[in-house]
């Protein structure tokens, strides 16, 4: 088990956009739905995007329309394009597996959206 390492993270004001990228290792990178989770202050983790092996995506209604996940597999690299950012986006960011699994977190990446 190799955590995922994302990156990407920042402090930008509302309605600005930010780029994360998630790199992992292909034994789970290749065979699963990967997914963007994010955990605020005081709050559980959720699950804000996830895409298929195939590219078919889903999102959280929070983030619909303003968020777009991505996948490279020849890479083995996640994306997060978040536009259109608001205060209640700020959070850590991770990505996993969909369902996620135990021993792949990583440390995550910090946003912060300032109105």
């Amino acid at each position: 088990q190799v955590p995922l390492v994302e990156s990407g993270g920042g402090l930008v004001q509302a309605g600005g956009s930010l780029r994360l990228s998630c790199v992992a290792s292909g034994s789970i990178f290749s065979f699963n739905p990967m997914g963007w989770y994010r955990q605020a202050p005081g709050k559980q983790r959720e699950l804000v995007a996830s895409i298929t092996i195939g590219g078919n995506t889903n999102y959280a209604d929070s983030v619909k329309g303003r968020f777009t996940i991505s996948r490279d597999n020849a890479k083995y690299t996640l994306y997060l394009q978040m536009n259109s950012l608001k205060p209640e986006d700020t959070a850590v960011y991770y990505c996993n597996s969909d369902p996620p699994r135990r021993g792949y977190w990583g440390q995550g990446t910090q946003v912060t959206v300032s109105s």
